[in-house]
Parts: structure tokens; sequence; C-alpha cells
């Protein structure tokens, strides 16, 4: 291997450089190092705390960039050490070890996974087909973006939804060797090291320039091209730390009175971006996932340096028997942890900020764990230890020393689980039910059957221009404020409001609704003004699903409609780690309005999540009916609010 030497005057004769260079030799040449499986239990626990419920860390999702880095480390120390040591690089053999490693265990998953999501909800088998495809040729995250699906948007829950970021690891290990082999015979340390430094900064370059502020950031999320730069950190990592004279100036120790504060600094940077990021910052998608990564490299450093002195805190954490024990077995625990979140959720709905939702995380903590220790011990260890092949002898032995009984019971089984599994396969739905509503309630929503009626005279010519935000209390009782009728309620929303369209005409027969799926603030704003003075004496308003709450955005929606109307801001309830802000939002908007109400679905639904759909977003069939009887409550409490009458609401049957 070419490397730059290492001259004389570099201080390795200096009593504590000696002890150092001799610590991280040791670290370079050995076979495992230690606290690495540590650091990906940090990391696993991160990505599951944030599929379990995002606003318990919005930032979770960082976790897999933790395992990008580790992953880009081992890999190129392995492949180095491989060149050091045979003068070549086994593509055929290196490429065996990672299908041995990975397969097994993943391939159980997606069938365990497949027939129990069955007897659980066809919902969470749409697209099944192309999830397995993606899932078993480790191509989930290209399948994904051209099926146009999004990781941060979903009617339709994935149940291999998490298998992206393996996606993007197995394809790093399908071309990096190659990589790898040509630097290492063309390039010396440096330049290595600057190599990977600038693919990964051109990922990040790429990344942002492909992001768009308020658009959905799966294709940069998913992308191998946009999301690689923590993978080639810690190749970077690799590439210097093999390098003698490298090795030196990359110890923490050997950066001057502030090495001592680089491993606490970076795991402090780390958990403030765990906490504070989220898929709506543009600022994740513009640095934040590289500071994240530069934050995990220097983690990672903090384990390879090993000091004369003993253990550091940081590698004491990571070496423990817990993290140890957690982090040999993180493989399997990504592997199960979402679908089993999915299938928990959808056959034992909770809400968030209930007792019973935290009952059913533990609850899927539990069997997750359960399930990744049975898949380490019995498949993960047999493959990694035995290989295909002696798995294979080992399991024929033990077939041809049992009875013929057991071994045509064993075939039998074998051919059920196969012919069910592709019945599943060919019988999987092709729309969830949350997307059949939607589509259905399409027309309606648009307002395609319902005549437009005008608003009364007298609200027309009192209805002021928009202002820039000041309002004019309105006090005493008024026509404007009475308890309205449907033909005097407009309605514009996104998909909320398009799945609750038949209630919504049930209670308020008469309403003109304007709904369409995937609608933000901005486009009601554009609704509304296109609409100008025809809109009605009460408009309930229901965005925010995609995209959230800006206060600003709502703001200028009020303003537009006038203090003179009734209008009803109908809050959200939803797997995001932006709920309590957005709903914080609208609350903040419409407290300084008297005109204005919230109707609050959140806490409504609350108390009952089985009237949602399996996406844990819209409301089913009977939960639009809670959405329209949430929306007629606000409507009352606004009109009693200002003509004093108590608004008697008939208890309506469900039609």
């Amino acid at each position: 291997m070419t490397t730059s030497a290492a001259p004389a005057k570099s201080g390795v004769g200096r009593p504590a450089d000696a002890g150092r260079a001799a610590s991280a030799k040791a670290t370079a040449a050995g076979p495992r190092i230690e606290g690495l499986d540590g650091l990906r239990a940090l990391a696993i626990a991160a990505v599951l705390i944030f599929h379990l419920n995002a606003s318990w860390l919005p930032g979770g999702f960082l976790g897999v960039d933790v395992f990008f880095v580790v992953s880009g480390f081992l890999i190129t120390t392995l492949l180095v050490r491989e060149h050091q040591q045979q003068g070549r690089i086994a593509f055929g053999q290196f490429w065996i070890r990672r299908a041995r490693r990975l397969l097994p265990a993943l391939v159980l998953c997606v069938v365990g996974s497949v027939l129990v999501a069955r007897l659980v909800s066809s919902d969470l088998l749409v697209h099944l087909g192309r999830q397995v495809l993606g899932a078993l040729t480790f191509s989930t995250n290209w399948v994904e973006i051209t099926a146009g699906s999004s990781y941060f948007d979903q009617t339709a829950p994935q149940l291999f939804l998490n298998f992206w970021s393996l996606a993007v690891e197995e394809q790093f290990y399908l071309l990096w060797p190659a990589a790898t082999l040509l630097l290492l015979r063309l390039a010396p340390a440096r330049v290595r090291v600057t190599a990977t430094l600038g693919v990964a900064a051109a990922s990040t370059l790429v990344m942002a320039m492909l992001f768009v502020p308020g658009s959905d950031a799966t294709r940069v999320y998913y992308g191998t091209d946009t999301h690689v730069m923590g993978l080639m950190i810690g190749a970077a990592l690799a590439f210097g730390w093999a390098s003698p004279s490298l090795r030196l100036r990359l110890a923490p120790s050997s950066w001057g009175a502030g090495g001592r504060y680089a491993v606490p600094t970076a795991a402090a940077v780390l958990l403030v971006l765990l906490f504070l990021l989220d898929e709506t910052h543009a600022a994740t998608f513009r640095g934040g996932i590289l500071l994240a990564s530069l934050a995990t490299g220097v983690l990672v450093l903090g384990l390879l340096e090993r000091r004369p002195a003993g253990s550091t805190a940081w590698q004491q954490l990571t070496g423990s028997r817990a993290a140890v024990w957690v982090g040999v077995r993180s493989y399997s625990i990504y592997l199960w942890h979402w679908p089993v979140v999915l299938m928990v959720a959808r056959d034992n709905p909770s809400a968030p900020g209930t007792v019973s939702h935290v009952l059913t995380r533990v609850w899927c903590v539990l069997v997750t764990v359960a399930l990744a220790d049975l898949t380490f011990r019995f498949v993960e260890t047999p493959f990694r230890r035995l290989g295909f092949r002696g798995v294979a002898r080992a399991v024929g032995g033990l077939l041809l020393g049992s009875s013929r009984r057991t071994r045509q019971v064993a075939a039998s089984g074998l051919l059920v689980v196969a012919a069910t599994l592709a019945v599943i396969l060919w019988t999987a739905p092709r729309q969830s039910e949350t997307a059949a509503l939607l589509e259905a309630n399409a027309a309606r929503a648009a307002g395609a059957t319902v005549p437009s009626a005008p608003a009364p005279d007298s609200l027309v010519a009192s209805a002021p221009a928009p202002s820039s935000g000041a309002t004019t209390p309105v006090t005493g009782a008024q026509a404007g404020f009475t308890m309205p009728t449907g033909p005097e309620i407009d309605g514009y929303g996104d998909s909320m409001m398009v799945g609750s369209v038949h209630a919504l005409d049930y209670y308020f027969p008469g309403i003109r609704m304007d709904a369409r799926s995937n609608r933000r603030w901005s486009d009601g704003l554009a609704a509304v003004k296109a609409r100008g003075e025809g809109n009605r004496r009460a408009v309930v308003l229901a965005f925010g699903t995609n995209a959230g709450v800006a206060q600003a955005d709502v703001a200028a929606v009020l303003d537009a409609l006038g203090p003179r109307r009734m209008v009803v801001l109908v809050n959200l309830m939803g797997p995001f780690s932006r709920i309590e802000a957005d709903n914080a939002a609208l609350q903040a908007v419409a407290k300084d309005r008297p005109n204005v109400a919230v109707a609050d679905w959140a806490a409504a639904v609350r108390d009952h999540p089985e009237q949602l759909q399996s996406d844990q977003i819209h409301p089913s069939l009977r939960g639009s009916h809670l959405f329209a009887k949430t929306v007629r409550q606000a409507l009352a409490t606004l009109s009693e609010r200002h003509t004093g009458a108590k608004v008697a609401l008939k208890d309506l049957p469900m039609p």
C-alpha cells in the first residue's frame, strides 16, 4: 500500500507521541475495534425512538447517518487490511461475506412480516410486490423514488420503508471495493482521504441543490448520490487511520489543548441535532446531515485512540455490556422494528399523548428486541460462522437424521409458506383504504356537485379589505355570528377535508367545499383570494397535514377573509414530530382574533384512535363524523362567544 512517508521530525520520538503511536497502531491492526458496537447501539436507539413517536426525538432519523459513518469506516478498514495482508482485494469473497451477513436475516424478516401483516391489515400490503423486489435486491431507495412514493408523507404505510438505507449501504458495498483498490494502488494516503472527503462534499452539495423547501424531500433523502456523505466520511477516517503519519494527526489527543473536549463537543452537537432537526427544516438537507456525520466521525476517533492511562468515559460508555449487547443486534433490530411498529399500531390503535400510546410503544420495543435476539442467535450467527454451505449441510444433516414423517412435515411446511407468499403477493392491493377513500371523495371535495351560494349582502357590504393583521373586535349580538347552516359555510382544506366530505355534507347540508390532497396553507390563501367577496359568512380551514403550519401563512389567509366572517381552524393529529408546534401555532394565530376558533380535532381523536385510518392521520368513515362534529362544536362555540345565546346541537345518528 502506498502511503505518505512519515519524516523523522514528525515528533514520534517524543514519549507521549510514542505512546499514542503504539496504541493507534494496535487499534489499526487489531481484528476488532472496541466501542463501535456501542456506537451502533446509540444509533439504533435514535432511529427506534423516532419511529415510535417522532415528537419524542424529531431528528432521530439521523441515527441512520451514524450507521453510515460506522459502516464506511469498518468496510474500508477491512478492505485496507486485506490489501495490506494479501496484496489484493478478493471482490467475490467480500461480496459473499456481505451477503452472508445481510441476506438470511433480511429474508426471514420479509417472509415473517408479510405473513403476519396479512393477518393484521391489507393496508400494510399495498404495493407489496414492489417492496419485496426492492428489499431482496437492495434497491428499495431507487425503486421507491421511481414509483414516486414518499418517506415523509404517506397514505399507505410501507411495510419495508426502512430498507432504503440498507439499499444505500449495499450499493456502496458493490462499488466501493474497486474504488478502494484503485485508491490504494494509485494514490498516496493524503489523496485517498482528500478524494473521499471530496465525494462527501459533492454529495452534500447535490442534496442541498436538489432540495426544494416546502416540497417532499424523499428524492434527496433516498438517493445514493445525495446521501453518501456519511459513508465517505467513514471511509476517509479509515484511510487516514491506516496511515501512520496521518493517524497521529487524527488522534484527538494531538489536537492541542482543545483535543480533550473534541469528543464531548461532538456528542453535544449530535445530541442537539437529534432534538432540533426534523424533516421539515431546510437545514437538515443543507448541511445538517453532513454536520451529524462529521460529529459521528469525531466520536469514532474517540474510540480509536487508546491511551495508556486507560479508557475514556466515552469508551467506557460504548464498551459497556448493555451497549455492546444492543449493538451486535442492531442490524436485526433495524430490520424488525418498523414492521413491528406498523402492525402493533394497526392492531391496537393509540393516539400520541395517551397512556395507551406509551404502553403500545413499550410493547413494540419488547417484541422488536425479542425478534432481533432470536434472529441474531439462530440466523445471523450460524450464517456468519458457517456460511451458506455450512448452514445447508447442518440443516441437511439434521433432516437426514430425523424420521421420514418429520422430513415430510418440513417439506410440506415450506410449500405451504411459499404458496401463501405467492397468493399474498398476487392479491396485494394497489391502494390503501385511505387512498381509495380520498380518490372517491375527490370530485365532491372540489365542489363539483353543489351550486355556489353568494354571501349575504350585509356581509359583503361590511367586509373590509385584507389588512396587515390587525383585527377590529366584534361585540354584541350580530346576525353575522349566529350559528351558520350549510349554505352559509365554505370549506377549504387538504386531504383531511377530502376524507370527511360526506360527513360534512351530512352535518352541514349545502356546504360548499374546495379541498384537494397535498394542499398547503399557501394553496388555501390562493383559493380564498380567488373567491374574494364571494366567500360565505362562515369558513372552515383545514390545512397543515402536508407541510406543517407557519403562523404567517395562516394569518395571511385570515386577513384575506377579514374579521367579519366566522372562521374555524381545524388542528392536526398525526405521527409527525411537528404536531405540537403546528397546533400551538394555530392557537397563537386565533388567540387575538375574536372571529376565529380552533376545532380541536387532535383532542377529539386522541380519545378515539380507532377512528383513524392505518396511516394514523386521516379519519375513517366513523372518524369523519367525529371530524364534522368537532367543526360543528367550534362553530357553536364561536357563535355563543358573540351572541351570548346557547346553541343547541342536535346529536345526529350515523347514516
